[in-house]
């Protein structure tokens, strides 16, 4: 029992690290976004887990409402090109 406590404990701690390596790499950008979209998702897509697939697909859904400061933010993050920002703005006129 003693064992697969172990492996059980080596596993979680590699899985924790590899977690914390890319929350490292992405957080600054992920902390960007979510200060300048937490009302866009609140407003749109809070019915879905904010680190789930399905808030992306909201979000995207939304895209022409969203607030040109989550936009931004999305851009810089390199979640959206500015290409298919201006893009869908086009078609939408």
């Amino acid at each position: 029992m003693t064992r697969i406590t172990t492996r059980t404990t080596a596993s979680d701690a590699l899985a924790v690290a590899a977690l914390l390596l890319g929350v490292a790499e992405a957080s600054a950008a992920s902390a960007r976004v979510t200060a300048a979209c937490a009302g866009d998702y609140f407003a749109y897509c809070s019915q879905h887990d904010p680190d789930g697939p399905g808030v992306r697909q909201c979000m995207r859904a939304n895209g022409l409402k969203l607030s040109r400061c989550c936009v931004n933010a999305l851009i810089a993050a390199v979640e959206v090109s500015k290409d298919e920002v201006a893009r869908r703005a086009g078609a939408a006129r």
